[in-house]
């Protein structure tokens, strides 16, 4: 029986895909995202439903065990209930305010590989070192630590805001209902198909490999045969991102008929590539799963925002801020999104140190400059 245990064991264990095409499952993902105490108390007044009020957990069994008892009828209650609470509770973005902040970051840049963790690239880069030194370590605090903290910091917030910037305009879709509260893997349900909102880019590691895939060399390799044929000097020992720069900057400024073709071959074949996963999103969707961050890991339905700018691949994150292709892709999106069938959305993927095949819901909405 599909009972509330039958639901929780299946999000523990990471099976997800049964909760988008099982009306009781979705119940028990919206009854979830109102299940701190103070939402239940609101629920049961709005609904007139009795419960006896305890702990969290318990809450949340009884509340569900209610109202599977009325299906249909349960979910009109919790989509206008959730509707109601996010009318209240919605924070007031002035979204141009915030977009004319954004726009004041000018580079990019993390200030160093943390692999998502600041505090553990801190300590391997300057306190567990084979020769420790005080002085060594003070006077690195203006240059190295400073730029690195500045750098997080100053993505990090970057990030945090024009997420929010973007999860606005989808929930600001009538074919969108938001959560609550929070719900792992869960940040709305378009048309009762629940979705994780991940903002990304086209890889550079996908890049990478179907450039081999299709026999095409290395672009940074290809890029200093190309510099020294046409004698452009650049810093050999520089990090492999800073020869790239330098090279290609170089190459835009000389502006001779050789350098440029240089470009276009290169721009050119990573246009191939974004045409093809256009074609079929599935390609990258699954590309996506199967090699994000371990400690990240999900199972759950995503719907990926890719953000493109084809003159300059690697100015993409400037897209994050771009309302005015932003909006209208997204929506057009949303409108759209009543003629998908959901076996067309379906994917199935392996994850490097599980055993399971996982399945899961996708898509990818390409917002392209």
């Amino acid at each position: 029986m599909k009972d509330f245990k039958y639901w929780d064991n299946l999000s523990k264990s990471e099976k997800l895909d049964e909760f988008s095409s099982d009306k009781l499952g979705l119940l028990w993902l919206k009854t979830k995202s109102i299940i701190r105490v103070e939402l239940v108390k609101k629920f049961l007044e709005f609904s007139k439903l009795k419960i006896t009020l305890t702990k969290q957990e318990q809450n949340f069994i009884e509340l569900f065990d209610l109202l599977s008892k009325e299906v249909d009828k349960s979910h009109d209650s919790l989509d206008k209930f959730i509707r109601k609470i996010n009318r209240e509770e919605a924070v007031n973005i002035d979204n141009e305010k915030l977009v004319s902040e954004l726009y004041k970051l000018q580079n990019f840049d993390w200030g160093g590989d943390y692999q998502n963790s600041l505090d553990k690239y801190l300590i391997s880069r300057y306190v567990k070192v084979q020769n420790p030194s005080y002085e060594n370590l003070i006077a690195k605090f203006d240059t190295e630590i400073k730029t690195a903290v500045r750098g997080y910091v100053l993505n990090s917030w970057y990030n945090h805001w024009s997420s929010i910037l973007i999860e606005h305009i989808f929930k600001s879709h009538s074919t969108v209902l938001p959560t609550v509260g929070k719900i792992k893997g869960v940040d709305f349900f378009i048309n009762n198909v629940p979705f994780d909102l991940k903002v990304t880019y086209l890889p550079a590691e996908y890049i990478k490999d179907k450039r081999k895939e299709k026999g095409y060399p290395v672009e940074l390799t290809f890029l200093k045969k190309k510099a020294a044929e046409a004698k452009i000097v650049f810093d050999k020992k520089a990090k492999p991102a800073d020869i790239f720069y330098e090279i290609v900057e170089k190459m835009k400024d000389r502006n001779d008929a050789f350098c440029n073709s240089i470009l276009t071959i290169l721009k050119n074949e990573k246009l191939e590539i974004l045409s093809e996963v256009q074609a079929n999103p599935k390609i990258l969707a699954t590309w996506l799963y199967e090699n994000q961050g371990e400690m990240r890991f999900g199972s759950e339905n995503r719907l990926f925002l890719v953000l493109v700018d084809t003159d300059d691949f690697n100015s993409s994150w400037k897209l994050k801020r771009n309302l005015d292709l932003l909006k209208p892709t997204i929506i057009s999106y949303l409108d759209n999104f009543k003629t998908k069938k959901i076996d067309d959305l379906k994917v199935s993927f392996n994850f490097k140190g599980k055993s399971q095949t996982f399945t899961a819901l996708t898509d990818i909405v390409f917002v392209i400059k």
